[in-house]
């Protein structure tokens, strides 16, 4: 079959749609790691091997200016083909793709979300943020000192390693909590996150919102507490509690007084539906997952505030879209708001709900394209076929899970690869069975297994899932692995095993940070600048 012809778009062309804050989603369909590499500031990764677990969220709209790439992976073309047969109707391909990008003068950001740790960056440049040392603060814990570690991580994250005694409050919780968790204004505040983006964030949020404490940053995070020889904790399980009617009201009225000063805009509910009609509107609950699972709007997604400053271009993949934010009690809506607008969004909070507009129950579920249409095998059935050596299972979990546990004899495989290589990407076999954790992601690639190959097709149901709850064996380790380790960039801030060289490595790219959006010019940020009084920068 031909190849469909999609026009080809000018990076200069882009860079001044991203300088007028036009609807564009500028989208990089390599894998994670190569997407690391080296990106325009405000393209995102919607990877060509998984295009379609989270498209459809991502870029709503079938209408929006759409341009993909890749860096001669020969990636962008099979992208535009598939999401036109979604409906996807302005797509072009970005001419000479990355070096396109920079002959036109276009800057290249390393690393994922560039955006939000850009713009951390520039809080502090322009706010001086406090901020202490890890000597300083482990002093402070030595000597029994009235201060708190509020961890601004996710739950998660600060479970795997954390500052000793250290309380989890993800950043989007703190200006709601804090008065809580340091009822006396004397007590020191120490906010820190794995590097820099959410200390810094999550300090200065505190102090545009006027808490009396004295709150600083812990310098470059774990990281920092690392590279100065101090030992982390682990496994623990400190979280943060009820918060009490006072705080609630104080945070709720500060939280306020800051989305004005930042520009945050209001709506209800018809203002809403007439922005869903004009334009790409992103609507998020920024409150816990738990809370939004017992309760929420119908049409909402939820994404807890400090991980959507964090990570907004993960779920507003639309620069020069619009984002609406609710919660239910005026905190934490507020403060998210106040921070994307700095970041050059048009933001809105949704006002006027009540309880009752919290109708829908259970987890937030994406949208996905339709699955061709397949044949599917119980592991049972996939059992009694290995056993006669004539069929190959591919795998196509994620890398780190593959290794972990797999289907004995499974070949792990990215569809970028079967992309790339075709039929010589696969070993031979008499049929081949596809899986990956549920199935789900393996049915989209049926086709084009079956087209490259000319043998029967099956997919396991259940997926891997399935496999283990059969109690069938498993193997691990990297046997069989067809593709390159290039689905999940490793971020050199997570984990325990990360080398020294590394992790300053790391750092000194975010310090860097300020002069290359200088350069790059296509921004928009704009900070609101608020410094603590009595304390020293």
């Amino acid at each position: 079959m031909a190849e469909q012809t999609f026009p080809l778009r000018d990076a200069a062309d882009i860079i001044q749609a991203l300088r007028q804050q036009q609807e564009i989603a500028l989208v990089d369909v390599r894998d994670e790691a190569l997407y690391a590499t080296g990106h325009p500031l405000f393209a995102v990764n919607l990877p060509l091997s998984k295009l379609e677990l989270e498209w459809l969220d991502r870029i709503p709209r079938r209408d929006t200016a759409i341009t993909l790439y890749d860096n001669g992976e020969g990636l962008a073309q099979a992208a535009a083909e598939r999401v036109t047969r979604w409906g996807y109707s302005n797509i072009t391909l970005l001419k000479d793709d990355l070096d396109g990008w920079k002959a036109a003068g276009g800057e290249l950001f390393i690393d994922v979300n560039s955006p939000s740790k850009a713009f951390g960056e520039l809080v502090e440049h322009h706010n001086q943020t406090p901020s202490l040392t890890a000597e300083d603060v482990n002093a402070l814990l030595r000597e029994k000192a009235d201060v708190v570690v509020l961890d601004a991580r996710r739950y998660d994250e600060y479970h795997t390693m954390s500052i000793p005694d250290g309380v989890s409050v993800p950043g989007g919780e703190l200006v709601l909590r804090v008065r809580d968790l340091a009822p006396s204004p004397a007590t020191t505040v120490i906010v820190n996150c794995a590097g820099r983006t959410r200390s810094i964030i999550g300090t200065q949020s505190l102090v545009n919102a006027g808490i009396r404490n004295p709150v600083f940053a812990l310098r470059n995070g774990t990281i920092g507490w690392k590279l100065a020889g101090l030992s982390l904790d682990h496994a623990q399980t400190r979280r943060y509690g009820a918060t009490s009617d006072t705080a609630q009201r104080q945070a709720a009225a500060q939280a306020r007084r800051v989305a004005d000063q930042a520009g945050v805009l209001r709506l209800d509910k018809s203002a809403l539906a007439r922005w869903q009609q004009e334009a790409t509107t992103y609507l998020f609950d920024v409150r816990d997952g738990e809370e939004f699972s017992a309760g929420h709007l119908p049409g909402s997604r939820s994404v807890p505030g400090g991980q959507l400053i964090q990570e907004t271009d993960h779920y507003a993949s639309v620069r020069g879209a619009r984002i609406v934010l609710l919660d239910d009690e005026g905190v934490r809506a507020n403060m998210t708001a106040s921070w994307l607008a700095q970041l050059g969004w048009q933001v809105a909070v949704l006002d006027g709900l009540t309880a009752q507009d919290f109708s829908q129950q259970g987890g937030w579920q994406p949208q996905v394209p339709s699955a061709p249409a397949a044949e599917f095998i119980s592991p049972t059935q996939l059992s009694e076929w290995l056993a006669q050596n004539n069929t190959q299972v591919l795998d196509f979990t994620t890398r780190a899970n593959h290794v972990k546990s797999h289907i004995p004899g499974a070949a792990w495989l990215l569809r970028s690869t079967l992309q790339q290589q075709g039929n010589s990407a696969l070993p031979a076999a008499d049929r081949y069975v596809l899986t990956c954790g549920s199935s789900l992601l393996a049915g989209y690639a049926v086709d084009h297994v079956a087209a490259l190959t000319g043998k029967p097709v099956y997919v396991l149901e259940g997926g891997n899932a399935a496999w283990r709850n059969a109690n069938l064996p498993t193997e691990t380790g990297e046997q069989n692995l067809l593709s390159p380790a290039i689905d999940r960039y490793r971020r050199p801030y997570e984990g325990t095993d990360i080398e020294p060289a590394v992790m300053q490595a790391y750092l000194d790219w975010e310090y860097g940070l300020v002069a290359q959006l200088d350069r790059d010019g296509t921004h928009g940020f704009r900070v609101l600048k608020v410094q603590q009084e009595g304390v020293p920068a």
